[in-house]
Parts: C-alpha cells; sequence; structure tokens
C-alpha cells in the first residue's frame, strides 16, 4: 500500500502543473476566440477560474510531495499517538 502511495505521489506532482498549463491554454484560447462585445466577460470569468483552481493544485502538488517521501506510511490510530 505504501508504494502505491507514493507512486500517486508522483502522478499528484505532476498533475497539478499540467492542470495549470490547460487551464491557462484554454483560457488563452477562449479569450483570443471572444469577440469584443463579450471579451472583458471571458476574461473576468477565466480569471475567476485560474484564481479558484491555483491554490486547488497548489494543495494537490504538496499532497503529492508529502505521498511520495512517505509521510503518509504510519497513520496515527489513536489520539495518543498524535504528537506535538
Amino acid at each position: 500500500m505504501n508504494t502505491l502511495k507514493k507512486l500517486l505521489g508522483f502522478v499528484w506532482m505532476l498533475l497539478a502543473p499540467a492542470i495549470i498549463c490547460f487551464l491557462v491554454y484554454e483560457a488563452n484560447a477562449k479569450i483570443a476566440a471572444a469577440t469584443a462585445a463579450t471579451k472583458s466577460n471571458v476574461i473576468l470569468q477565466w480569471a475567476i477560474i485560474l484564481i479558484i483552481f491555483t491554490p486547488i493544485c497548489i494543495g494537490l502538488f504538496l499532497f503529492g510531495k508529502y505521498a511520495a517521501t512517505n509521510e503518509y506510511a504510519h497513520l496515527p490510530t489513536s489520539s495518543k499517538e498524535i504528537g506535538d
């Protein structure tokens, strides 16, 4: 199971920047295809999408980093195992 967690950690670390690159690519394509009348609305929509998904992808990357470095190898089973 720890091997699976480690492999998926690398997958998540690669997936996070790929998602951001895909979103930026799509934003550029949609903004370029927008007419002059709708350009400001399209820019606003994609700015909101990028602002929301960037922290999510950063969290996904960090989660993958911790999984790849076996930080989740031993999870506590009770609150007595949790130390400060």
